[in-house]
């Protein structure tokens, strides 16, 4: 009610404001009227008193008997009568009846007031999850307007300005919140009943979605929340299977050697005998360089992801950093790789190889056989796999090509695998499998033949 009240005391406001104004003009325009009839009422005054002068003289005129006088004062009396027209139009009133009324249109003002309406607070909308569609990590949520079915459908009677919505995280199907769940993450000023989200990291099992109305006055309760299913395949380098030179850190992996002095038994020797300090070394290289039992040593720069594949399809992709001079990316049976072994050189790893060490080369490898792929190093590298059927496709994603794909029957439980020498890679994953991929399994079902 008192913000009520402050709104009609504003409309009332302008109104003795917009009144006041109106009532200054007439008042000018009165006094500019009234100007102008007096300035002709005193012109037409002394037009008359020229007047009567005129018909005196010519009443002496006529009573003139020289005709050389007569036809001088005629001729003084014609050249004061052509100024008659010109007394007629000074005569002519400059302000006439039908300009005397001041007329103000209030007619689209009065119906814009009779249009007021009373804005509640919007009810919430109801997603429309029949309608939401999870495609290539983006969500395309729809919803239904508050008061649609009331209204018809007519959304000039809704005064909804736009929509808020509100996602997280999660591993419940249960829109309820428990401790150390993620927060809501937010998305404003939606116009539309319908948003897309995209660039998502599908790295839970669903994602629970809720939305409110906004008018100009408040925002309406939020819409009961809804668990939207993501699918995808999540996994992280395994560290502990990291070899000792590869740093790994979040989702990159680098390659940080010794130094030419640690892998030199020449250099070590000669660095030990003009060293003054002890040979025992310290505790934290002891560390580094002592590793586990697990964990790939010699020349296998390798590390292996935390996640098995026993079934389903799956996917990945790899960029390799600015720096990097070789690196290899794949599959493999855990249980089949020796703490020296390389990917690809056995049964039981397949990979892709890239170099660009003196020449630029990419090949494919498998049980100790490669073969070179003629296509330019990829930028991002797309990696496939669908455990049931055997197969392991690797795609150039930025120009949406297939490189290589391994034809085969996966016989074990199977973990990413990589092998980085100088450089360094990144990946990403919580990635659902790419639309863009029906086109390559359509293609790979009728070219088995790939497979070395």
């Amino acid at each position: 009610m008192s913000d009520l009240e402050a709104e009609l005391e504003k409309l009332n406001s302008a109104l003795e404001e917009k009144g006041a104004e109106l009532r200054y003009i007439i008042k000018e325009e009165k006094q500019r009227k009234e100007a102008e009839l007096q300035k002709q009422l005193s012109e037409g005054k002394f037009a008359l008193v020229s007047c009567e002068e005129l018909l005196d003289f010519a009443n002496q005129t006529l009573t003139i008997n020289t005709e050389e006088e007569f036809l001088a004062a005629a001729k003084q009396i014609k050249e004061r009568v052509t100024m008659a027209p010109a007394f007629r139009l000074t005569t002519r009133p400059a302000v006439s009846d039908n300009m005397s009324q001041f007329t103000v249109d209030f007619s689209a003002e009065r119906a814009g007031l009779q249009r007021l309406h009373f804005l509640p607070v919007p009810r919430a909308p109801q997603i429309d999850a029949s309608s939401c569609v999870v495609r290539d990590n983006t969500i395309t949520v729809t919803w239904r307007p508050p008061g649609e079915a009331d209204s018809g459908g007519d959304s000039s009677s809704r005064p909804i300005e736009h929509y808020d919505l509100e996602y997280r995280k999660t591993d419940r199907d249960s829109t309820l919140r428990v401790a150390g769940e993620a927060c809501w993450e937010k998305v404003c000023d939606i116009i539309e009943p319908q948003v897309t989200i995209s660039g998502l990291k599908f790295d839970s099992r669903f994602i629970a979605i809720r939305v409110r109305a906004r008018n100009k006055a408040a925002a309406g309760e939020f819409s009961e929340p809804i668990a939207i299913e993501t699918t995808a395949y999540n996994f992280s380098f395994d560290a502990s299977t990291a070899h000792a030179e590869l740093k790994v850190q979040g989702d990159t992996v680098t390659w940080e050697p010794q130094g030419v002095k640690g892998h030199d038994p020449r250099l070590r020797g000669k660095e030990n005998k003009s060293s003054s300090r002890s040979a025992t070394p310290s505790p934290n290289k002891t560390a580094a360089s002592r590793g586990g039992r697990d964990r790939f040593a010699g020349e296998s720069y390798t590390v292996l992801g935390d996640e098995e594949m026993t079934n389903g399809c799956h996917y990945w992709e790899l960029r390799p950093l600015a720096d990097w001079k070789s690196f290899s990316v794949g599959v493999a049976y855990r249980g089949s790789l020796g703490r020296f072994d390389q990917l690809g050189k056995g049964t039981g790893s397949w990979c892709l190889h890239a170099s660009q060490w003196l020449q630029s080369s990419l090949a494919a490898k498998h049980n100790n056989r490669a073969k070179t792929l003629d296509w330019p190093l990829p930028h991002r590298i797309g990696i496939y796999c669908d455990y049931d059927n055997g197969d392991l496709l690797f795609i150039d994603v930025d120009r949406l090509r297939l490189v290589h794909a391994f034809k085969t029957k996966f016989s074990q439980p199977l973990v990413p695998a990589f092998t980085v020498w100088c450089g360094g890679i990144t990946i990403a994953t919580g990635l659902q499998v790419p639309s863009f991929m029906g086109n390559f399994l359509t293609t790979n079902r009728s070219l088995s033949s790939l497979s070395p």
